[in-house]
């Protein structure tokens, strides 16, 4: 027997249809079917179940079912699937109460409920457009949406599942409107899949930029001036064009706090390749690759150590930076980073070679970067934390889960501020009809604005319950204290009495004009940059000029980690990324601007079994303004592998490289021509 499963958890199906044979098969869903005309087979487990005009059938989640029809004349039945979302906690509730019976006679059924059961079918209900996006930005899909289509937004519901990944690609709501057309127009589930040659073909890779570098610096190695032009290739269409080019000075510039002069100019260009879009980094890689090259290039020119070079020259924290819009370095461990890094690779042995044999050798490299946390004034994360009957929390949130690890970090600042377990908070994310307003999850915002309305959300639902905790002693709120179990009295003639979080949530229920539901949205007008520091160790063979990162060791500043586990992935998985960028991944055009990397045999991504050892590190600084002094990671952590590995490469060939990627080829002809 072939037994199929479908993941319905998500999805609200309701439609009328005439009823079929249809082969075992099981689903997370509730399935309710409501014989409209003819009659109808239910198949649960090895029994059969006869169902008439007007009975109901009730199918429990996970539960084998199937579909015979016998009968010649004219057959119709209505289908619901309810995801387990609907009905939670009260799904036990329901399998102790039902008949074990799953067939009802029509002849028990009240008329509402067939009333009921037509109203979904045939009204607004019906109208409601469920879409199921992999996407970073939930509430600007439906936007979209609505405006293509012309469909009020009330209309359409978008949530997002597990996606996979998402590094700004994402964060684009393209391809979404023409499922959702076919739906509107067949009043039928619809999806697009893209293969493989598609998604690389008409997706949205990362800006090509041109760059222009000039430094001027004493002969001891201080910058005093930066000359950046960036010249950058934004394809057919113009998404994301002004804004990338912009990060590609604003957030390599600043990390240059001697500097007494800096001119930064820029260009954006169409031409006929695919439309660029958001990628890790967003502009800031291409930049610091410039100018960190650069400056390496100026340590050789003085024979100094790039090491010693930077911490000459480096933002402190206080500093004014005037190539980052004006803002101050309100939290900055860079100095610290630099020294640990310089630790970790034993920078002093290494640089700037060791010779392995005859044939081989290994090149050290390193570079720093700075990004962003959010978009400064533009951001809006949103959080709502609701005190269940029960006792445990439960978590809404608009941000969007994508192998980062947000839902968790969320959960954890909610916890900490309600000294509870995170095995107590329920995270629902990133669904347009129950999640709060979230901007998304891009620009490495969702830590620093989302955890932020978290933890004033977690506040203030402590502080009501607080409030309610102290009417039920009969005391002053003034008066209590919260330890994440129990509300107790520290004071007056109540002093000693408490009362537990269960009695307060159960009290809540009745008699009550305290709310114990918290919605909060926070916006920031500062984006604090997080700071990191890389090191390559890159093994080359001196013939062939094949080369491979060994070790790569990097130290992150993103504030107070909120998980160092969750964090260390995300800086493993970032510097995968940027070697991939230095030594492999590249993409070329016709002249009609046709892509010919259109599969993973010609685009190389490596894996983790291509690289040595990454080590990551963390030199926590305090932001205020974010959560528990948290800043961001997701994209600083792509930055460094540009300038380090090309620095090293560089060595190894006895050139300069000025474009990426390096290929073997280009070092053994290099090598071939300084012999």
């Amino acid at each position: 027997m072939h037994l199929t499963y479908e993941n319905t958890n998500e999805e609200i199906i309701a439609v009328k249809r005439k009823p079929r044979h249809q082969p075992p098969h099981l689903h997370n869903a509730m399935e309710i079917v409501c014989v409209t005309k003819g009659t109808l087979e239910l198949g649960v487990g090895q029994e059969l179940y006869h169902m008439e005009t007007g009975d109901i059938g009730v199918v429990f989640p996970d539960v084998i079912h199937h579909y015979q029809v016998f009968s010649s004349e004219v057959n119709e039945a209505v289908f619901i699937n309810a995801p387990q979302m609907i009905f939670g906690r009260f799904e036990n509730v329901l399998r102790n109460n039902a008949p074990q019976y799953p067939v009802v006679k029509s002849d028990v059924i009240p008329d509402e409920v067939y009333r009921a059961v037509e109203s979904i079918i045939d009204t607004g209900q019906n109208d409601i457009w469920v879409v199921q996006a992999y996407l970073q930005i939930v509430f600007h899909c439906r936007r979209i949406i609505s405006h293509a289509l012309g469909i009020s937004p009330s209309k359409i519901r978008v949530t997002k599942p597990r996606i996979g990944g998402g590094f700004g690609a994402k964060q684009t709501s393209v391809s979404e409107i023409y499922p959702a057309f076919v739906t509107w127009k067949t009043k039928k589930p619809a999806m697009i899949i893209f293969s493989r040659e598609e998604s690389l073909s008409a997706s949205s890779p990362r800006h090509e930029m041109q760059m222009h570098v000039r430094l001027g610096a004493t002969k001891d190695g201080i910058v005093k001036g930066i000359d950046l032009y960036t010249l950058s290739n934004t394809g057919a269409y113009g998404e994301h064009g002004p804004t990338t080019v912009g990060l590609s000075g604003h957030k390599s510039i600043p990390l240059y706090g001697k500097a007494e002069a800096f001119r930064f100019v820029s260009d954006v260009v169409y031409t006929n390749v695919m439309s660029a879009g958001a990628y890790r980094g967003y502009g800031a890689t291409q930049g610091l690759f410039a100018v960190e090259s650069a400056v390496n290039e100026l340590a050789d020119k003085l024979h100094m150590d790039p090491f010693e070079i930077r911490f000459k020259n480096i933002v402190k924290e206080g500093d004014v930076m005037p190539a980052y819009y004006g803002q101050v370095n309100t939290s900055c461990a860079l100095d610290r980073c630099l020294a640990k890094v310089k630790e970790m690779i034993k920078w002093d042995e290494k640089y700037p070679m060791r010779k392995i044999s005859d044939t081989k050798a290994r090149f050290v490299g390193m570079g720093m970067a700075m990004q962003g946390s959010g978009i400064s004034g533009v951001d809006v994360g949103s959080a709502t934390l609701k005190l269940n009957d029960e006792g445990v929390y439960t978590m809404n949130i608009g941000a969007a889960d994508m192998g980062t690890g947000c839902d968790t970090i969320l959960a954890q600042i909610a916890a900490e501020v309600l000294e509870c377990s995170t095995d107590n908070i329920s995270v629902f994310g990133a669904d347009t009809d129950i999640s709060p307003y979230d901007s998304g999850s891009y620009a490495s915002s969702t830590t620093y604005v989302t955890g932020k309305a978290v933890e004033n959300c977690a506040l203030e639902l402590r502080s009501r319950i607080e409030k309610l905790g102290a009417k039920l002693i009969g005391c002053d709120k003034s008066e209590v204290t919260f330890d994440g179990s129990c509300v107790r009295c520290e004071a007056g003639e109540h002093n000693g009495a408490s009362v537990s979080l269960c009695d307060i949530a159960t009290a809540s229920m009745c008699g009550n004009d305290i709310a114990l539901t918290v919605t909060n949205t926070h916006t920031s007008p500062i984006s604090p940059p997080p700071f990191m520091v890389g090191a390559a160790e890159v093994e080359v063979d001196l013939v062939t000029g094949e080369s491979r990162v060994v070790e790569y060791d990097a130290c992150v500043d993103c504030g107070t980690p909120v998980n160092p586990n969750l964090a260390r992935v995300q800086a493993e998985g970032g510097i995968l990324q940027g070697i991939g960028m230095a030594m492999s991944e590249n993409i070329t055009y016709s002249d009609k601007g046709k892509l010919y990397e259109n599969s993973f045999l010609q685009y190389k991504i490596p894996s983790r079994m291509d690289i040595g050892h990454i080590n990551v590190e963390f030199e926590s600084s305090f932001e205020d303004a974010g959560p528990f002094g948290a800043k961001s990671i997701g994209e600083v952590v792509i930055n460094t592998p540009l300038p380090a590995v090309t620095d090293a490469l560089s060595h190894a060939a006895g050139k300069r490289f000025y474009e990426l990627p390096i290929t073997p080829e280009q070092i053994a002809m290099a090598r071939a021509e300084n012999n």
